[in-house]
């Protein structure tokens, strides 16, 4: 198996294999299988899923995030590689349809990119916002352990009639060591807070989630703001990390919306299947991140599309 076969392998994460995944390999490495150097360097990412978006499906039913490219907006990593357990200046462009690095964005939740990165098996969660410096934008970064990363940017270029979420795999060589997905819990503990969920995503709907911030025992109601709202939500789906676009409801200062202790937003799943999700609040100055494992569906239903007729869908495995 080369290199290229065998990073693609754990880009599966657990096996779960999802309909909107077009080019994701279906083979699971063997727990302490080594992931090696990419062979490729830069931003030919001809393999990537939905790379340069010439896949059937129409962009606008392909979830964020599964794609290196789309509306003529390419994400280009000057490295593929980063050194596991050491801290690195990561730098990219966002380059127009004109191969040139775009260097107008327009903010988005306070910040003109935000970067969020985490491991193929949904570990090793980061949000992070980088500087730009004549288009080239640049993060410090430490990815802990070995394995392939999933570097998300969400970003609006000036002239872009909407956000994109662009998405590339980073490899981190090293011996490789998946992380089991938690089960699903209603309450998530972090530094001190529980913080608990109510509601549920439902698929091809938008649904209702609510995140409630307790500290010993008793509820958080002076919440700070960040990033424009009293929390920020991202979800990401098992399998090929697709990409769901989190909306608040309300935000700091509109006369409506309460700091805390519960944190209201919608949330719509592309397809039943397993989703993990990265609730990040601050409080006394310091930003947590809260992580849930949720169901779209029933518990271990095969997951599909929207309209996807039944019969024709992968059932995940489980381990």
């Amino acid at each position: 198996m080369n290199s290229a076969t065998r990073v693609g392998a754990y880009a599966v994460g657990l096996a779960v294999v999802f309909g909107g995944a077009a080019g994701i390999g279906k083979v699971v490495g063997p727990v302490g299988a080594s992931v090696e150097t990419a062979s490729h360097e830069g931003g030919g990412h001809g393999g990537e899923s939905g790379a340069g978006g010439g896949h059937g499906e129409a962009a606008s039913h392909t979830p964020g995030g599964l794609q290196v490219s789309e509306d003529g907006y390419t994400l280009v990593p000057q490295r593929t590689t980063l050194t596991p357990g050491k801290n690195t200046d990561f730098r990219f462009t966002i380059n127009g349809s004109d191969g040139k690095p775009v260097t107008e964005f327009k903010p988005l939740h306070g910040k003109r990119l935000h970067l969020i990165v985490a491991r193929r098996d949904l570990s090793g969660f980061q949000h992070l916002h980088p500087t730009e410096a004549g288009g080239v934008w640049t993060v410090p970064i430490t990815l802990p352990k070995a394995g392939v990363y999933r570097f998300f940017t969400d970003v609006q270029p000036e002239g872009a009639p909407r956000q994109l979420t662009l998405g590339t795999d980073i490899t981190a060589p090293g011996e490789l060591r998946p992380a089991p997905l938690p089960e699903p819990e209603q309450v998530a503990k972090v530094d001190g807070y529980e913080v608990g969920l109510s509601g549920g995503l439902t698929p091809g709907r938008s649904a209702e989630l609510t995140l409630s911030v307790r500290k010993d025992g008793r509820p958080v109601t002076d919440l700070e703001p960040y990033l424009e709202a009293y929390g920020h939500l991202v979800a990401l789906r098992q399998g090929d990390l697709a990409y769901l676009h989190v909306h608040p409801e309300g935000e700091p200062g509109d006369g409506r919306t309460d700091p805390g202790p519960g944190i209201t937003f919608f949330a719509e799943a592309p397809s039943s299947g397993t989703y993990r999700l990265y609730l990040d609040f601050k409080h006394g100055g310091k930003v947590r991140t809260a992580e849930f494992t949720v169901y779209a569906g029933a518990a271990g239903a095969p997951v599909q599309e929207p309209g996807q007729e039944p019969g024709h869908d992968d059932r995940p495995h489980t381990h």
